[in-house]
């Protein structure tokens, strides 16, 4: 079992949670003093109020979206999926977009995205003059077709 270590950097921070067993990731907080508005197509960096430690270079931290936001209001991370590597001890902020045509407030201490914790693998590096065969080959999007 691995071991994520979490700093408060701020009283108000909350800690990750997983909101069910079955949840893959941790719900993150916005740790912010009052209500932030995202007008449309805006981003805005919001911080969480926390630092982590990985175990090790063995794992990463992912922030995702929250479904919820994202499907509903279209408010989603700015770069899909954050990446957070194993040696990085700042705080944890989510630069979120508002993807629609009206303004959304974040209210201080609201969810705003998750946190998935991953094993990493890291490959050796080759570097070769042919790659095997396969019947997609070079086919790129959309490729395989609709369904």
């Amino acid at each position: 079992m691995s071991i994520l270590k979490i700093k408060k950097l701020r009283e108000n921070a909350e800690i990750p949670f997983r909101a069910t067993l079955g949840a893959a990731g941790m719900d993150l907080y916005a740790c912010i003093p009052e209500s932030v508005t995202i007008e449309p197509h805006e981003i805005r960096l919001i911080p969480t109020g926390i630092a982590i430690e990985l175990e090790s270079a063995d794992y990463v931290a992912y922030i995702f979206a929250r479904s919820g936001l994202a499907i509903k209001h279209g408010i989603a991370p700015a770069n899909c999926v954050g990446v957070i590597d194993s040696d990085y001890r700042g705080e944890v902020c989510v630069g979120l977009v508002n993807q629609t045509e009206q303004s959304f407030t974040i209210d201080p201490n609201e969810r705003i995205a998750q946190l998935v914790i991953s094993p990493v693998v890291l490959p050796e590096i080759k570097v070769v003059d042919e790659l095997s065969d396969t019947d997609r080959g070079s086919g790129g999007f959309g490729s395989t077709g609709k369904r």
